[in-house]
């Protein structure tokens, strides 16, 4: 059984010193995760927002239907001009996300801490 899919959005400052707002996950991200994955992405002020890290570290399960959902996040990021990171995946989501051309969009990191840093 698929658990519900649990959003926040947190405020962080990287080490370079820039505003990066901070998506965090929880549960299984599917098909009926729309509104916690493009809408909390969606809700973020598109003009003041630069810098997104995308935390996976409490996912359990993402499925075609969600990763299509981060793909068009991701395609919105990059048309608003927006710097895309994430984190926290486990080995399999980082292979398969590499496998579906994430990385074309976004930096995939194993912590925060990297991700942070690269920024």
């Amino acid at each position: 059984m698929q658990s519900e899919t649990k959003s926040r959005v947190d405020q962080l400052t990287s080490p370079a010193g820039h505003p990066v707002t901070v998506l965090r996950f929880e549960g299984d991200i599917a098909s009926t995760s729309k509104d916690a994955v493009l809408g909390a992405y969606q809700a973020l002020p598109k003009g003041a927002v630069k810098l997104i890290l995308l935390d996976f570290s409490k996912v359990d399960y993402i499925n075609s239907s969600g990763i299509a959902l981060v793909i068009q996040l991701l395609i919105e990021a990059a048309n608003s001009g927006q710097k895309v990171y994430a984190y926290g995946l486990s080995a399999h989501f980082t292979k398969v996300f590499t496998m579906v051309g994430i990385t074309k969009y976004a930096g995939l990191f194993p912590s925060q801490a990297e991700a942070l840093a690269a920024l």
